[in-house]
């Protein structure tokens, strides 16, 4: 099969303050999003999350959406709240894989939930949830990081390991106090401030 340009991925990596954050791009989508202390693990995260089957080309110079994307990217990284609404490419995802990730982008900065929490509010089990989670490949955009246990220990996070999840939820501290529940895929989400969970940790 011979692809048209509309077909070919864009890979972006942008060095921003020692970290190298990076986008595949198709057709304005978010293909997969992720972040490393070095651009080449960066670039082989990115590079295992495309399709074997579409061409892709990495670029020096982002374009204007990548540009967006991957301010949004270190706005997330650095614990700031973003209104910047990124599309990402999850349609060929499975229907409950779908339902999880976007639960997960409904916990704002300041919060997380347990994998519980998000099997009460679109079905499953908290193992499935888990899961599903496992297969993120849109980080820090689809926050994970958010996401402990039911007794607020950190569970697991791939994308850096529990020392980079800690360092997340410490610049996401915005001194909240009480729960609360967010509507999200027709159910209610119970979220904690993270001071919970660092004072657990403490």
């Amino acid at each position: 099969m011979i692809y048209g340009w509309f077909d070919m991925i864009e890979v972006y990596s942008q060095n921003r303050n020692g970290t190298y954050f990076t986008i595949a791009l198709q057709q304005q989508e978010i293909v997969a999003s992720t972040f490393s202390g070095d651009q080449k693990t960066a670039l082989e995260n990115i590079l295992c999350n495309l399709p074997f089957n579409v061409p892709f080309q990495i670029f020096h110079e982002p374009s204007p959406k990548a540009k967006t994307a991957l301010q949004t990217l270190k706005d997330i990284y650095d614990g700031k709240g973003t209104n910047t609404a990124l599309p990402l490419a999850t349609k060929h995802l499975p229907p409950y894989t779908q339902k999880v990730l976007k639960a997960t982008q409904a916990i704002p900065v300041g919060y997380v939930t347990s994998y519980g929490a998000i099997a009460k509010a679109v079905g499953g089990g908290a193992r499935a949830v888990g899961n599903a989670m496992a297969c993120n490949r849109f980080a820090p955009i689809v926050p994970c990081h958010r996401v402990v246990k039911g007794d607020l220990g950190l569970g697991g996070y791939g994308a850096g390991g529990l020392k980079v999840k800690v360092e997340f939820l410490r610049r996401e501290k915005r001194g909240y106090t009480e729960s609360k529940f967010v509507e999200v895929c027709g159910g209610r989400l119970h979220i904690i401030p993270v001071e919970h969970v660092l004072a657990k940790l403490a």
